[in-house]
């Protein structure tokens, strides 16, 4: 029995090895995983509200397994954040998915790295920076949604901003300059493309025929849609969405030009995982974004002309008012509102 025990203590150690082995193995390849998993995921800083970005993250999660987590913030609180410097420094996020503004403003802050891609080359110079530190990725115009009936029985149709103002008899429909920042954002468009003298004019103007000035970019629209105003001064998606719903509703582009809001992409110099972070800007460019905005309410014009999406829009020769004069402070920003709160919307 004694010739047994130096076999049994052999097979005992060769037992433990195995097990020694298994045990680093799992654990090795269990951490490995874990490491992917943690890898495939983005941050994105953004203006967008909620509603759109909750369905971007969750179709790039489905096709390309890379989970997309949004952080959502204000266009003030975006612009704060990167003039504090807590933004690049802590290497937090690898992307900026906001308006063209604060795009703006954070490649003159040097937190921005340059970005190209066959995609992005497609894209007019009007959407992106000249240095490639951001692309636009879809626009949203100011248009006239007007009622059909209106329209049937009006002596002419007013296709320019003067031409709306001095219109006698008509009801017009605005969200309130201070309830949206893409409504406030017309309002610094007008100033910037007329200046303070005739924006203000125009406003004063404006205003006696404003039946409401409201809390959402999609009431005008509605209102217009339902006959309660005649025409609403609003943004063409949400135009789009009710003429989807059979509204009696028609689109009019403003012949002396318009403001619409880019929506754009920059990667970020400290961004963690730039690899990721460039698919991710390359996907928002294509059309499969846009079929899963489309599926869920959403109807921006992309600026890559070369996507289906891009060519079932209509008004694609819109005439933009011109941005090459800075945007307005943040204080000169407030300033304005308030001459606008006391000079008109109250009185």
């Amino acid at each position: 029995m004694r010739r047994y025990i130096p076999l049994f203590f052999i097979v005992c150690s060769i037992l433990l090895i195995l097990l020694a082995v298994n045990t680093y193995w799992i654990y090795h390849t269990s951490d490995n995983r874990q490491i992917t998993v943690t890898r495939n995921k983005i941050t994105v800083y953004t203006t967008l509200p909620m509603q759109v970005a909750a369905p971007i993250a969750a179709e790039y999660e489905k096709l390309n397994k890379v989970k997309v987590n949004f952080v959502l913030l204000s266009e003030k609180e975006l612009t704060d954040k990167m003039q504090n410097g807590t933004m690049p420094l802590n290497g937090q996020a690898d992307i900026i998915l906001a308006g063209q503004d604060v795009l703006k403003r954070a490649a003159a802050l040097n937190v921005l790295a340059a970005f190209s891609s066959e995609q992005e080359d497609v894209v007019a110079n009007i959407f992106k920076d000249k240095n490639n530190l951001w692309t636009g990725i879809w626009y949203d115009p100011i248009i006239f949604c007007a009622n059909r009936d209106y329209l049937q029985a009006a002596p002419y149709i007013p296709r320019t901003w003067a031409a709306l103002v001095n219109e006698e008899n008509i009801r017009i429909g605005l969200t309130d300059f201070l309830a949206s920042d893409t409504s406030a954002n017309l309002f610094y468009a007008f100033i910037r493309h007329y200046g303070n003298e005739q924006a203000f004019s125009f406003l004063q103007k404006l205003h006696p025929k404003v039946l409401q000035y409201a809390k959402y970019l999609s009431t005008p629209v509605r209102m217009a849609g339902m006959g309660e105003v005649d025409i609403s001064i609003a943004v063409q998606s949400e135009a789009v969405k009710y003429l989807n719903n059979n509204y009696p509703l028609v689109i009019i582009y403003p012949e002396d030009g318009t403001y619409y809001q880019v929506t754009g992409a920059a990667l970020l110099k400290n961004a963690p995982d730039k690899a990721q972070a460039s698919r991710f800007i390359q996907w928002l460019l294509g059309d499969d974004i846009q079929l899963c905005l489309q599926r869920n309410g959403f109807f921006f014009v992309p600026t890559n002309y070369s996507t289906f999406a891009y060519k079932t829009y209509a008004g694609k020769g819109l005439v933009p008012f011109s941005n090459n004069i800075e945007m307005p402070t943040e204080e000169q920003k407030m300033s304005l509102l308030d001459e606008w709160v006391k000079n008109i919307r109250l009185q």
